[in-house]
């Protein structure tokens, strides 16, 4: 084996065709852009998820200000009460229903997610003394 080189493949290198040539380079921008694309769907989720914490906050405070204006701890309309606060949460009142008779107010807000949505998240609360025990009274 004088001046001979082994191999481990059949040619030898150098001696290819070049269809391989860059191959690299192209599966290294692949995996850059499915990890910007995963990256991308997972900012998406986090700012759906505190968009509908936002909107559960507001509706919980909204609602509770609202039954409290009924119980008389405030003063005012109910609804007006709950859609004062809704916005001080950065939130927009789109529904209330209140019932002075058991003391309780359900209310829709819809709150801002996040700038990169193009929707509005939503939430809905009911405040006031729970129903007698073992009733589904309020549920829904």
């Amino acid at each position: 084996m004088s001046g001979q080189v082994a191999y481990w493949g059949s040619i030898p290198p150098g001696d290819g065709d070049g269809k391989d040539s860059g191959s690299g380079t192209v599966i290294a921008l692949g995996t850059v852009l499915g990890a910007i694309v995963l990256f991308l769907g997972v900012l998406l989720l986090v700012q759906a998820t505190i968009g509908a914490a936002r909107a559960a906050a507001a509706a919980d405070l909204a609602a509770l200000a609202g039954a409290d204006t009924i119980r008389g701890l405030r003063s005012g309309d109910p609804c007006g009460v709950a859609a004062e606060v809704a916005a001080r949460n950065a939130a927009e009142l789109s529904a209330c229903v209140p019932d002075p008779g058991a003391r309780t107010v359900v209310v829709w807000v819809e709150a801002s997610a996040a700038s990169l949505l193009p929707w509005r998240a939503t939430a809905q609360a009911r405040a006031g003394p729970p129903g007698p025990l073992g009733s589904r009274e309020g549920v829904q």
